[in-house]
């Protein structure tokens, strides 16, 4: 229907020129400027064609009904003057107008393929987040099931020996391989990996309790054997560092379960030994606490842990961003201070994190409830001992 616009156009003339009559207005100077207001709005609204139909039309009635005489004649000069002005005038506007409505709208489709192509570009790189996300979240889900599988394989080694040695010794008798210490030894290696096992299933699955699943045995032990078990059992993770031990004298038995404190020694060693660069020191320090506590510490020369990052490491799975193990073959979940902080306050410790006197590296601090009962064994003099 485009043709409807010419009509209307030639038709807005006509309007212009009965509403002149009608006000008994008959000067020149008056119809110009509203027929060139006229062009100029049907330049805008529907372009340059319209907009000529309009000035032809608008010159014809311009010449017809107010250049004298009346009729398409002209006699005055300067009226053949005026009538050209107005048609130049009327082409010129026309053509300005339109040119500026197409400017309008070229800038309007500009507008909308920029639009569309960040549209494209923001959808492009949501799915190229959506999958680094699902590549890392890949990552992430292979390294824990390395990890599980590690702490998961380590108790069930030994217990794995354990009962292949004692099936292979048979019933015992004079002479045989094992002795009854032998044998004996063998199943306190599988009682206490079985109860480590134990502890870290629990502390998979136990993400919300406050309290640990399987109760703590309180009982009275000195402080030393419990560092030395610990010792003993992360041999095989500390065994590329210097491992240095130091006792005060007279410190009192401690009032916990050996083989939770023996698992959280543990737990601290096997970190220490994990982000402390081979050959460096780990330091293991008791000493007299506050208030009938005595107070242990396992200090590494490591990266050390932000103070951001003090507390959020005893969060389960939380891991330091950017920090890996020196040994990419240890790969930790982040279970094993959650797990040491559960077994440490069940006992009515506290743990925490320092920075060591040097300003280098990691001290975790652990104060244990003293025993009311007196030891029975007299306690050594001061040891300050490398063990490697």
């Amino acid at each position: 229907m485009r043709w409807l616009k010419y009509v209307a156009a030639a038709g807005s003339v006509g309007l212009i020129v009965v509403a002149i009559r009608l006000a008994s207005f008959s000067n020149a100077g008056i119809a110009a400027p509203l027929m060139l207001l006229d062009v100029v709005i049907i330049a805008r609204v529907w372009g340059m064609a319209p907009a000529l139909v309009a000035a032809a039309a608008g010159s014809a009635a311009y010449s017809y009904y107010f250049l004298p005489p009346e009729g398409f004649g002209i006699e005055d000069p300067e009226d053949w003057i005026a009538f050209g002005v107005f048609i130049f005038t009327a082409v010129i506007a026309g053509e300005l107008a339109s040119r500026a409505e197409r400017r309008t709208a070229e800038a309007q489709a500009g507008r909308q393929e920029i639009e569309r192509l960040y549209q494209e570009l923001q959808n492009a790189f949501d799915r190229a987040s959506e999958a680094e996300a699902a590549r890392r979240n890949e990552q992430l889900k292979a390294a824990l099931l390395d990890a599980l599988t590690h702490n998961l394989r380590t108790p069930l080694t030994a217990i794995k020996a354990a009962v292949t040695a004692l099936m292979g010794s048979g019933v015992w008798r004079p002479g045989a391989e094992l002795s009854v210490e032998g044998r004996h030894e063998l199943l306190l290696v599988i009682d206490e990996e079985s109860d480590r096992l134990n502890r870290f299933i629990e502390g998979l699955s136990a993400a919300d309790r406050a309290e640990p699943a399987s109760p703590i045995h309180l009982r009275t032990v000195n402080i030393d054997d419990v560092l030395r078990a610990g010792l003993m059992r992360a041999e095989t993770v500390t065994r590329h560092h210097h491992v240095a031990v130091a006792i005060d004298e007279g410190l009192p038995p401690l009032s916990v379960d050996a083989a939770a404190l023996t698992e959280v020694v543990y737990i601290l060693l096997d970190n220490a030994s994990k982000y402390a660069s081979t050959g460096t020191t780990i330091t293991v320090r008791a000493t007299a606490g506050p208030e009938r506590q005595v107070q242990l510490s396992v200090t590494d020369e490591g990266p050390g842990i932000p103070l951001e990052f003090r507390e959020r490491v005893f969060e389960k799975f939380f891991r330091i961003p950017a920090r890996a193990s020196h040994d990419p073959r240890r790969v930790g979940v982040g279970l094993g201070l959650p797990i040491a902080r559960r077994l440490v306050e069940a006992q009515g410790g506290r743990i925490w994190i320092e920075t060591p006197a040097s300003g280098r590296g990691t001290a975790v601090m652990l104060t244990l409830p003293a025993s009311l009962e007196m030891a029975e064994a007299e306690h050594p003099a001061p040891v300050a001992m490398a063990v490697k």
